[in-house]
């Protein structure tokens, strides 16, 4: 679904990543792992279309990503990939429900944000604002909107990082269920090393250098 291969990225002289290949196939859940300042956020960035690499090639399905214009890239963003981060990032001033219409409505399509929240089981604060969501219940809407788009590819930077381990769970269970039901590529960067166990790959960044951990 998603291949990297050789892959470099250099800011001026500093070398982040370095020779960087693997393939991500639909329905796993991958684990990205390593220390601060490996490389971790600046691989994401890169599958997420945020960045582009120095070198080597990342290809969508038989996209050249390199390839595409700048427009392409957004319309991917906004409808074949969800983006879930540390904190929820809600907008302050919006209810749940317009959270996801929001998004939904940036990419001209209408939803019953009630019934996309229900999934989640959080049809009963489709009208809170995010002060009155408890932390796992703002991490949830999170990733109801990150999906109400129904992208294929899904990357999440320590989405668990703030919560509990009870809301941890929860919010691992979503994500494979979204790999393993819905058939979801999902990438997701972690130090809690208790989530390993939800994950069908464990991927290691040292250095720049990325190596599949046994």
């Amino acid at each position: 679904m998603i291949k990297l291969t050789d892959v470099e990225q250099t800011y001026g002289a500093m070398k982040v990543l370095e020779h960087v290949s693997f393939e991500a196939k639909e329905g796993e859940l991958i684990a990205l792992v390593g220390p601060s300042g490996s490389g971790k956020s600046t691989l994401l960035q890169l599958l997420g279309l945020l960045q582009t690499p120095s070198g080597g090639r990342i290809q969508f399905d038989d996209r050249l990503l390199q390839d595409t214009s700048d427009e392409q890239r957004r319309r991917m963003r906004l409808l074949e990939i969800g983006f879930i981060f540390q904190e929820s990032h809600l907008v302050p001033f919006l209810t749940a429900a317009e959270q996801l219409e929001l998004v939904a409505e940036e990419a001209g399509q209408t939803i019953d944000a009630a019934a996309h929240l229900e999934t989640f089981g959080l049809r009963d604060r489709a009208d809170h604002l995010p002060q009155a969501l408890s932390g796992g219940e703002r991490q949830r809407v999170a990733i109801a909107r990150a999906l109400v788009n129904d992208p294929r590819l899904v990357l999440a930077d320590e989405p668990t990082a703030s919560l509990d381990y009870t809301n941890a769970r929860q919010v691992m269970d979503l994500l494979r269920q979204q790999a393993h039901e819905h058939g979801k590529t999902v990438i997701v960067i972690t130090h809690d090393e208790r989530m390993l166990s939800y994950c069908d790959r464990v991927l290691r960044m040292e250095d720049g250098m990325l190596t599949e951990q046994s």
